[in-house]
C-alpha cells in the first residue's frame, strides 16, 4: 500500500509555528521582566537609587546590548548556511537590540517610556504569536487595533504635552494617511487573488471586513483622540474591547 507523502509534512508544518510563537513568547516575558525590575528599581526606587541607575546602571546596560547585539549579527552571518542555529543568532541580535536602544530611551525620557515599554512589549509579543498561528485578515486587523490602541495611549498621555503635542498631532495625521493605506492596499491585494505585485499579502478568498472595520474603527479612535484627551480613554476601552473580541472570535473559528 503506498504512503502518503504528506503524512509526516503536515505535523511538522504545523509544529513550525507553534514552536516560532512559544520562543518569542518567552523572549516577551524575559523582556517585559526586565521591565519590571527597571520598574522596581528605578522608577519606584529612591532618589540614590534613580541616581544610580541614571548615572551607570543604563550605561551599562546600553553597551551590554550593543555588545549582543554585535554578537547576534556575528553569530547569524557565521550560521547563515544552517537555518535553526541562525535562528538563535536573530534572537540573539534583537535581545541586545531592545536592551541597548530601551536603555537608551529609558535614559532620555524617564519613567513615562517604562510605561509605554510595558505596554508594547506584551502587545508585540501577542501579535506575533497571532501572525504565528492565526489567518493572514485575523493577524493584519489586529495589528492595526493594537497598534492603534498605543497610538490612542500615547495621545491621551502625551497630547497636551507642551513639548510633544505637535510632534503627536503630526504623527497622527501621517498614521490615519497610513490606515487608508492599509484598507486600500489590502482591496488591491484581494483584487489580484491575495498578491501585491509578486508579494502574497492575503490568502485568496480572504474576508476584507474585518480590516476595513480594523481601520475604521482606528482612524475614528485617533480623530477622537485628538479632539479631546477625555473621549480618547473611552476611545481606547472600546478598541480594547473590539481586540477582544475578534481575537476570541477567530480563536473559535481556528479550533
Amino acid at each position: 500500500m503506498p504512503k502518503n507523502p504528506n503524512h509526516r509534512s503536515k505535523p511538522v508544518k504545523r509544529d513550525e509555528p507553534m514552536t516560532g510563537a512559544m520562543k518569542f513568547f518567552l523572549a516577551g516575558c524575559v523582556a517585559e521582566l526586565y521591565l519590571l525590575i527597571v520598574r522596581r528599581f528605578y522608577v519606584n526606587g529612591n532618589a540614590r537609587q534613580q541616581i544610580a541607575w541614571f548615572d551607570t546602571y543604563f550605561w551599562v546596560l546600553a553597551g551590554v546590548g550593543a555588545a549582543v547585539l554585535v554578537l547576534g549579527v556575528v553569530l547569524s552571518a557565521m550560521w547563515k548556511a544552517d537555518k535553526k542555529r541562525r535562528v538563535i543568532g536573530w534572537y540573539t541580535a534583537g535581545g541586545g537590540a531592545f536592551l541597548a536602544v530601551s536603555a537608551l530611551l529609558i535614559r532620555a525620557l524617564n519613567a513615562p517610556v517604562v510605561t509605554l515599554l510595558s505596554v508594547v512589549v506584551p502587545v508585540v509579543m501577542l501579535l506575533v504569536i497571532l501572525w504565528s498561528l492565526y489567518d493572514r485578515e485575523c493577524a493584519v486587523a489586529l495589528t492595526v487595533l493594537g497598534v492603534s490602541l498605543i497610538f490612542v495611549w500615547v495621545c491621551r498621555r502625551r497630547l497636551s504635552n507642551i513639548y510633544y503635542g505637535t510632534l503627536i498631532r503630526v504623527v497622527a495625521v501621517v498614521f490615519l494617511i497610513l490606515l487608508a493605506a492599509a484598507a486600500f492596499l489590502s482591496r488591491r491585494a484581494a483584487q489580484n487573488g491575495g498578491k501585491l505585485g509578486k508579494v502574497r499579502l492575503l490568502p485568496p478568498d480572504a474576508d476584507l471586513l474585518p480590516i476595513y472595520t480594523a481601520c475604521g474603527l482606528s482612524a475614528a479612535a485617533v480623530v477622537a483622540a485628538l479632539i479631546s484627551v477625555n473621549i480618547a480613554y473611552y476611545a481606547m476601552w472600546v478598541l480594547a474591547v473590539v481586540v477582544f473580541a475578534l481575537a476570541v472570535y477567530y480563536t473559535v473559528k481556528q479550533l
